[in-house]
Order: C-alpha cells, then sequence, then structure tokens
C-alpha cells in the first residue's frame, strides 16, 4: 500500500515517531512519503492511508498541521487515516493530564471536522540539552510536578515504541483486510 505520514514537531520526538513509523511500515512492504509539514506536504489523494501527527505544545497542536487537516479534510475522511498526538502528559501518572490531552485532541477534531478511523496517544520526550535557560527550568518543574526526569544534563524519552510499532501494524493489516 501507499502510506503518507505527515507530522509537525518542535523539538523533533514527532518526526522520530514519524520516522520509526515509516521504518515499520517499509520493512512490511509498504511504500511510504514522510513529510514534515513546514515543507509543503504532498496530498493524501493519491495514497491508501494517511497518517498524521503533531505535538502538543501550549495546549495546541501545530498549525500547521491543522492548515493541513483543513485543506484536505474530504480526502483524509474518505480514507484510512490516523491522527497521532504527542506530549509528554502521556508520561504522567496523572490521570487528569491523560484526560487533557484527550481533550485537546477532541477540540482539536472537532475544529477541523477531521473523523480519523484512529487517534493515539503517543508519550514524548524531554529534550533538555535543547532548551534554553528558561524552557529548561519551566520543563524541569513540569516533570518534577508529574513524575518525570528532573536530571537536565540529559534528554528523556517516554516514547513507548513497541506499542507504535503494533498499532502501527494492526492498522495497516486491518486495512489490507477490508480492501
Amino acid at each position: 500500500m501507499k502510506v503518507l505520514i505527515v507530522y509537525g514537531t518542535v523539538e523533533g520526538q514527532t518526526r522520530k515517531i514519524a520516522r520509526f513509523m515509516e521504518n515499520v511500515l517499509q520493512e512490511d512492504g509498504h511504500q511510504v512519503i514522510i513529510a514534515n509539514a513546514v515543507e509543503e506536504p504532498p496530498e493524501p489523494d493519491d495514497f491508501d492511508a494517511v497518517f498524521v501527527g503533531s505535538s502538543v505544545h501550549i495546549q495546541k497542536y501545530n498549525t500547521l498541521i491543522r492548515d493541513y487537516v483543513q485543506e484536505n479534510i474530504d480526502t483524509l475522511n474518505g480514507k484510512p487515516s490516523v491522527f497521532f498526538s504527542v506530549s509528554m502528559a502521556m508520561a504522567s501518572s496523572i490521570e487528569e493530564e491523560h484526560n487533557e490531552v484527550e481533550q485537546i485532541a477532541k477540540d482539536f477534531l472537532k475544529e477541523t471536522q477531521w473523523n480519523p478511523k484512529k487517534v493515539w496517544h503517543m508519550a514524548g520526550a524531554l529534550k533538555y540539552t535543547q532548551y534554553n535557560y528558561f524552557k529548561k527550568l519551566i520543563m524541569r518543574s513540569i516533570a518534577k510536578k508529574e513524575g518525570g526526569s528532573v536530571d537536565t544534563s540529559q534528554d528523556h524519552e517516554y516514547t513507548d515504541w513497541p506499542k507504535v510499532k503494533e498499532q502501527v501494524l494492526s492498522f495497516i493489516n486491518n486495512i489490507k483486510e477490508h480492501k
């Protein structure tokens, strides 16, 4: 199958997840095109399935992802599509944090009128080594509250890679079965 993966990223973890999905799909024999939302991604018309992902920052998704979804809404709603949401809140053990991110996703989908077949919430990463002084302090404070790592001398990744692989293959196999 031909699969399109479009992503919006700020710190690079959503790109890393998209690249991981690309590798999983290629190893399973699929043709994959991957595109960053800032690079004018292709329209989804010629693809059998579309994966669109964005990180959450300040309780919002990437505006370029929102624009892409709105510009291609009819096509996205007419074919198998997935929205993957990346946030540090999903690494938290605090249930309210999960609920908040799920609500942000619901609001995004309602605003764009997109009805993906699946919505996946994935934990991101703390990229302390990439943050400026103030962002490092803010992220450390948030991590401390949520039970994450406060060691700012290194980055900390919370993405569940085996789960991502299982979700991608399950979704693609489900499409193949219903073709």
